[in-house]
């Protein structure tokens, strides 16, 4: 048989693994409260499994971005999804903290995969014009996860408790292989499913012929850090990653000391904002795609960066000097405002790795990036606490600064977003 657009089919599923992905990582602290009673763990136990979550996380990117290069996406994919979530079940047999670090490690290394393991999967499914779509579909699943994720999870954990909540969401990721197995049986040049016009759009778009990319290894670390270009990535990702973790892990504590929220107000308030962030994934991709219908890549690429910095800056000052203590609803919709901007620039970010190197070195690049863009996140977490005693304006004002400086970066060390293989260093 043969399937009309396959490659939507494939982008799909990697959207809804990492919906999955964002349930799973926001388990642990909504039903936190209740979990360290039971396991006789305080707050300074809390922070010890976000500093093991995050480094293994970093530490995973990277890792999973070299698997990623040796076993091919469809294998990939499988180790990544089965490992976080194994790591998930086991989350209900924990009692203590060596054995929660444990899983929560797992969970870290397991989850990093599904980001260099998408950018990979674009490269190979989509034409050029089509990545950054291809790349906000598969964004629009963090912004998604992290709408339904709070109510999905307060439910089970009503019905069930936090143990077997752990295991339900972990069978979840286990059910998701088998239509992945099935789908993505094979490349788009071997599978028995896509048809003739799709197989044709997709190879003749690739940066190099498939018998190339097919019998040439991938380029080693060295080689690649050696690009200027491959820099460009790294530090755009290092400056502009702090931003959505920022409201990712500190929005409820904010709007529970700045505005006095309650859990059940943050619940029912807080997804205004991370729709603003899944219409950004979507439109970032879609933008850029139309750019491309009459421009560069390179031209495309940029502009679409840097319209989402522009945004991401804006709000940030909205906030900075708007936002008012009797006001909360305005620093929500601002915040939907940032998020939408980061979202906007981050998929077209993330797809410079397929744009700029061949098949075999693709996942190196985007799990590299992976890592130096958790780093940065690690530096954050630890900086938070420090200089938000008073007020939270200080932390605004640095991702306000670290907005423009990721937009500079790509312009300054990218100077033309092309395959830089074909061109003398």
């Amino acid at each position: 048989m043969k399937l009309k657009g396959l490659r939507w089919w494939v982008i799909a599923l990697i959207c809804i693994a990492t919906v999955i992905n964002y349930i799973d990582r926001t388990a642990f602290g909504v039903m936190w409260p209740e979990m360290g009673k039971d396991l006789g763990m305080d707050e300074a136990d809390y922070a010890v499994m976000l500093n093991v979550f995050m480094i293994t996380y970093a530490l995973g990117k990277f890792l999973s971005g070299k698997l990623y290069d040796q076993i091919g996406t469809r294998f990939g994919f499988v180790f990544s999804i089965a490992l976080w979530s194994a790591a998930a079940v086991l989350h209900a047999f924990a009692r203590g903290l060596v054995s929660l670090s444990i899983v929560r490690a797992m969970l870290g290394l397991g989850e990093a995969g599904n980001w260099p393991g998408a950018v990979k999967s674009n490269g190979e499914w989509f034409p050029v014009k089509e990545r950054a779509i291809a790349q906000g579909i598969f964004n629009a699943g963090a912004s998604l996860g992290s709408v339904i994720a709070p109510a999905l999870i307060a439910y089970l954990y009503a019905q069930f408790g936090w143990r077997t909540t752990f295991i339900i969401l972990g069978l979840v990721g286990f059910v998701w292989i088998f239509p992945w197995l099935i789908v993505n049986k094979a490349k788009p040049e071997k599978h028995p499913w896509i048809t003739e016009e799709e197989r044709n759009m997709i190879l003749s778009d690739r940066i190099a012929p498939v018998e190339e990319t097919q019998k040439e290894k991938g380029s080693s670390l060295a080689k690649i850090l050696s690009y200027r270009e491959s820099w460009g990535v790294l530090v755009s990702r290092f400056f502009i990653e702090p931003i959505w973790w920022l409201f990712v892990g500190w929005m409820p504590l904010y709007l529970n000391s700045k505005f006095g929220f309650s859990i059940e107000e943050i619940g029912s308030t807080i997804w205004i904002s991370y729709l603003g962030g899944m219409a950004g994934s979507i439109l970032g991709g879609w933008f850029c795609g139309k750019l491309m219908e009459k421009h560069s890549v390179d031209y495309s690429r940029k502009m679409s960066i840097l319209i989402g910095g522009v945004l991401i800056f804006l709000g940030l000052l909205g906030i900075i000097f708007f936002v008012k203590g009797n006001n909360p609803m305005t620093f929500i919709y601002i915040v939907a405002l940032v998020l939408f901007g980061f979202q906007f620039a981050i998929g077209n970010i993330q797809t410079l790795s397929s744009d700029l190197l061949k098949g075999p070195s693709v996942g190196t690049l985007a799990g590299l990036a992976g890592t130096v863009a958790a780093i940065s996140v690690i530096i954050m977490n630890w900086l938070i606490p420090k200089i938000t005693t008073v007020s939270y304006t200080p932390a605004f004002i640095i991702i306000a600064v670290l907005a423009p400086l990721a937009v500079l970066s790509i312009y300054i060390l990218i100077r033309k977003i092309k395959p830089v293989e074909l061109d003398s260093i």
